[in-house]
C-alpha cells in the first residue's frame, strides 16, 4: 500500500523539551518527516508555546505542562525544583494528550519521537502501546561520554587527566562536560538519565550526521543497533536548498535586518561574528576582554549581546561604528551564510557547532559549559575547523589571546577554512538524496507507515 494511495496519513508526535537548542532541531526533524508524507504534531511545555509563531501550518502544535504554565524556568526560579515538577507533571499531563489524540481514528499517534531528555516519554507512549524513538540533540561523542557514566565507566570527580574511551579521542579535564565539576551534581545526573531505558526505544535517533561522528556512532550502533544519524537539522534552505521556503527554526526572535544591511557593505571574509547563543552569560572581566579584543583588531566584528549581558560592556565601548555593530539579536544562518563573514567566534553549543560546520566557517571556540568543551575539542583536533582559545588562571580569555586566535584564521590558515567547505559539502551529502541522513529518514518514515497499515486494518 503506497502512502499516497492510504486514506489517512501516517500520524507521528514530536515531544520536545522546552529550550531554543532543542525545540531548533526536533522542529527541523519534524519538517523532514512531513516531506516523506509524515502528519506531525509537535508537543512542548505550555509555558514556551507562545514562542513558537513560525511553525509551518501543516504542522499542529499542542502542549503538556511544566508545573510552572506561565512562566516556565523562570516561574520556578530553582532549577532543581523546576525538574523536579516537571517529571511529577509532565508524564500525567502527556498522558492526557495521547488519550485525546486517541479517541478519534483521524488523531490516532503511530508514533512518538520524545526528546531524550525526557526518558519518562518513553513508558507513557508504551502505556498506549504506541512505538516511540528518542531524539538525541547532542552530538555523539558527548552522548557516548554521559552513557559511560552510566555504565560506571565515569565518575565525578574526576582525578585522571587523560581520559581514554572507545572510539573517542584522548579527552582531557579541560574536553569534559563543565557538570563533572559541579559541586551540586545534579545537571550530570540529569544528562545520565536519558541512558538507562534507552535500549527500550523502537528506534535511537541523533542530530549528527555519519560522516562527522563516525567512529562513535560505528562503536554505539553495537551497543544500540537502533542506532541511526539524522541531521544536521537545520534550515533547508542553508543546506541543500531544496525547500527555498525553509529559513527559519521556529522559535520567534525580534526582527532586524540591520546587521545584514551592514554586512553587505563590508567586503567578503572580512567580518568576525561573535555569538554566545541564549543560555552562557560571560562575567563582566570576559565581556571586557572580548570587547577591547573587537576593539583593538584590525578586522570589522558583528557581535550579539543579548538584554541580560549588555550592562556588562565597558562604559564607554560603542555599539555601532564604522569598524563594529552590536546588536541584541540576528539570524545566526543568514549571518553565517554571508560572503562578508570569515569567522565565528563562538561558545560552541551543538546547535552552533553544527551551524558553523554547514555553512563552512572556520572558529574559535570559547566554550562555556555543558557540552561545549567537548565541541571545542572536536572543533580543533579532529575536525580542525578552528581553534579553541586558551583560558588564563581565572577561566578568562584575554584579548591578546582570541585577537591572536582571530588572526590566524582571518589572515591565513587556509587548512581550517578548507576543511570547513569539506565538512560542509559532507553535511550537504548527507541529507540529499542517497545520503546518510536522507536515506535514515526516508527508512524511518516508511516504518512509521508501516506501524500506520497495521491501525488502519484494525
Amino acid at each position: 500500500m503506497e502512502k499516497k494511495k492510504m486514506g489517512r496519513r501516517a500520524h507521528c508526535l514530536v515531544l520536545s523539551y522546552p529550550t531554543q537548542g532543542h525545540i531548533n532541531p526536533l522542529l527541523q526533524f519534524s519538517k523532514l518527516l512531513e516531506r516523506q508524507g509524515v502528519r506531525i504534531t509537535f508537543v512542548t511545555t505550555r509555558s514556551f508555546c507562545s514562542n513558537l509563531q513560525t511553525v509551518p501550518p501543516s504542522i499542529a502544535l499542542e502542549t503538556i505542562s511544566d508545573g510552572f504554565d506561565k512562566g516556565g524556568p523562570r516561574e520556578a526560579g530553582d532549577y532543581k525544583l523546576y525538574i523536579k515538577r516537571f517529571w511529577e507533571v509532565g508524564p500525567p499531563t502527556f498522558a492526557e494528550l495521547l488519550e485525546k489524540l486517541g479517541r478519534s481514528k483521524d488523531e490516532h499517534v503511530d508514533c512518538v519521537v520524545y526528546d531524550s531528555f525526557f526518558s519518562w516519554a518513553l513508558d507513557v507512549a508504551k502505556g498506549f502501546g504506541i512505538a516511540a524513538a528518542a531524539y538525541l540533540t547532542q552530538n555523539m561523542a558527548v552522548n557516548s561520554i554521559y552513557y559511560h557514566v552510566h555504565l560506571g565507566n565515569l565518575q565525578s570527580p574526576l582525578t585522571q587527566d587523560q581520559i581514554s574511551l572507545p572510539a573517542l579521542p584522548k579527552l582531557h579535564l579541560q574536553d569534559m562536560s563543565s557538570f563533572f565539576f559541579d559541586q551540586d551534581l545534579c545537571l550530570l545526573d540529569f544528562m545520565v538519565s536519558q541512558f538507562p531505558s534507552i535500549h527500550k526505544a523502537d528506534w535511537i535517533l541523533c542530530n549528527t550526521f555519519y560522516e562527522l561522528d563516525k567512529e562513535a556512532a560505528d562503536w554505539i550502533v553495537k551497543v544500540w543497533p537502533k542506532l541511526k544519524t539524522t541531521g544536521p537539522n537545520i534550515p533547508s534552505f542553508f543546506l541543500d536548498k531544496q525547500y527555498e521556503d525553509d529559513q527559519e527554526y521556529g522559535v520567534t526572535q525580534f526582527k532586524s535586518e540591520e546587521c545584514m544591511e551592514w554586512l553587505d557593505d563590508k567586503p567578503k571574509g572580512s567580518v568576525v561574528y561573535v555569538s554566545f547563543g541564549s543560555m552562557a552569560s560571560f562575567g563582566e572581566d570576559q565581556m571586557e576582554e572580548i570587547a577591547f579584543c573587537l576593539r583593538e583588531c584590525s578586522s570589522y566584528f558583528l557581535w550579539v549581546v543579548r538584554d541580560s549581558e549588555e550592562t556588562k560592556l565597558p562604559k564607554d565601548f560603542e555599539k555601532k561604528t564604522e569598524k563594529g555593530l552590536v546588536v541584541k539579536w540576528c539570524s545566526q544562518l543568514k549571518v553565517l551564510a554571508h560572503e562578508a563573514v570569515g569567522c565565528f567566534v563562538t561558545h560552541c553549543g551543538w546547535n552552533s557547532t553544527l551551524e558553523t560546520l554547514c555553512l563552512g566557517v572556520p572558529t574559535v571556540a570559547i566554550p562555556y559549559w555543558s557540552d561545549q568543551q567537548t565541541n571545542a575539542k572536536l572543533i580543533s583536533d579532529v575536525w580542525k575547523t578552528g581553534i579553541r582559545a586558551l583560558v588564563d588562571e581565572k577561566k578568562v580569555v584575554q584579548r591578546e589571546t582570541l585577537k591572536h586566535c582571530i588572526k590566524k584564521i582571518m589572515e591565513g590558515c587556509e587548512e581550517m577554512k578548507t576543511n570547513a567547505i569539506q565538512w560542509r559539502n559532507l553535511a550537504v551529502r548527507a541529507l540529499s538524496e542517497g545520503g546518510s541522513s536522507y536515506e535514515n529518514v526516508k527508512e524511518f518514515a516508511n516504518q512509521i507507515y508501516e506501524i500506520h497499515k497495521l491501525h488502519v486494518l484494525k
